[in-house]
């Protein structure tokens, strides 16, 4: 076993999953966020601001069902437009 395999952490599918998006705009990454995850049942919380403002930041929490669907919403918040940053 590897020293990466021995740090990875081993989840049990399905969980809930916290993504942290940063952004400039809170309101157009709430509609990214909306696009992307569609009609499962998600919530949004919102997290820190910068101190000017120029950045903000909101908490998705949702179920997700195995290790690639929640490499695939990753990889889909961080595609969009209104997302700089995914955590």
């Amino acid at each position: 076993m590897t020293d990466d395999e021995k740090q990875r952490v081993q989840l049990q599918y399905p969980c809930l999953w916290v993504y942290k998006i940063i952004g400039p705009d809170a309101d157009e990454m709430q509609r990214a966020i909306a696009e992307i995850i569609r009609d499962r049942p998600y919530k949004v919380s919102p997290s820190r601001s910068s101190k000017t403002d120029k950045y903000h930041c909101l908490n998705v929490e949702l179920s997700v069902e195995s290790e690639s669907q929640r490499t695939a919403l990753y990889e889909a918040l961080k595609a969009h437009r209104a997302v700089k940053l995914v955590l």
